[in-house]
């Protein structure tokens, strides 16, 4: 038999994910599949979701947001389960599932990781936990945690920014020391983001980030005068290129380490993060995913195209 444990959390986004369910059965049936489904709640700890796991699982497949996968992946990591993985992008926010090509259709998602073999992707660690596309601190960066679920599910990711409006009158510098080997950072900043993906919030700031190439994509931005940043956000708006711009620092590195003694908290895609000090690597190859399409299909917006089926 080919079991897929099926983890969804039925308050990411805006609920989608529960009428859904019988199309991703309806789906796995059709290629063989036998799906065991897990509700995320409050009530069952996610531990219990990974109780039965044995040789007849062939893969786990995810629906909800950034935040939601980190806690899925974390849990394996530490119970040792290695077996592939898929996503469902039904969260509020998305950004990892889109930096793999992931369709936002469920029929289509489906139909692409059931067509698609297992490939081995990087991964971040931060301290003792795992992130698969963001880690940040500084002004904004805890924006997501303190955003209430039912906004999110109401008015989606403008309740993002209406949260990050409240926050402007604490806008101010902040001392960092960061090291690795291929750059150090000593001084004031105002945002740092070390992404293994590619986006955060839609916006594609880590355009170099490739997902297999064992290294991390870090950005500082420098705190400077306002005047000064906003050619930096019109870029970024904009989806531009960030070269050429003083008050921003981009880097790769495989590993870093991070001080800091400002009073800032961090964020791993949407959730809290660890204490300072942080040591920050990247896991090259630590996760099998199934549906991820290549660099060019990444970027092409047509569907991909898919394999012969094959059963893993």
């Amino acid at each position: 038999m080919n079991k897929v444990k099926f983890i969804y959390n039925p308050y990411s986004g805006e609920n989608a994910i529960i009428t859904d369910i019988d199309k991703v059965i309806m789906i796995h049936q059709k290629y063989g599949y036998t799906v065991i489904p897990y509700r995320i709640s409050m009530e069952y700890n996610l531990c219990k979701a990974f109780e039965d796991i044995d040789d007849s699982y062939k893969y786990i497949l995810v629906a909800g947001g950034d935040g939601t996968v980190d806690n899925v992946v974390n849990h394996m990591k530490g119970l040792g389960i290695e077996i592939p993985i898929a996503i469902l992008p039904v969260g509020t926010a998305n950004d990892f599932a889109k930096f793999i090509g992931m369709p936002q259709d469920i029929e289509e998602a489906c139909e692409q990781i059931l067509n698609t073999r297992p490939k081995e992707v990087d991964i971040g660690k931060i301290n003792d936990k795992y992130f698969l596309n963001v880690a940040s601190t500084g002004l904004f960066t805890d924006v997501s945690q303190k955003t209430d679920v039912n906004l999110k599910n109401t008015i989606g990711k403008l309740a993002y920014y209406v949260k990050g409006i409240e926050q402007l009158p604490n806008f101010r510098k902040l001392k960092i020391k960061v090291e690795s080997d291929h750059q150090n950072f000593d001084g004031d900043m105002y945002l740092m983001l070390v992404f293994n993906g590619q986006t955060a919030g839609n916006f594609n700031l880590a355009y170099k980030a490739e997902i297999d190439d064992g290294y991390l994509d870090v950005i500082i931005i420098k705190a400077t005068m306002i005047i000064d940043i906003i050619p930096l956000f019109i870029k970024m708006l904009r989806g531009d290129h960030l070269e050429d711009v003083n008050c921003l620092l981009y880097f790769k590195t495989d590993k870093l380490h991070i001080e800091c003694h400002e009073n800032i908290v961090t964020d791993i895609d949407g959730e809290r993060g660890p204490d300072f000090p942080l040591t920050i690597e990247c896991i090259k190859g630590g996760l099998k995913i199934l549906g991820v399409v290549n660099t060019k299909e990444r970027i092409n917006p047509k569907r991909p195209k898919l394999i012969k089926s094959i059963h893993i």
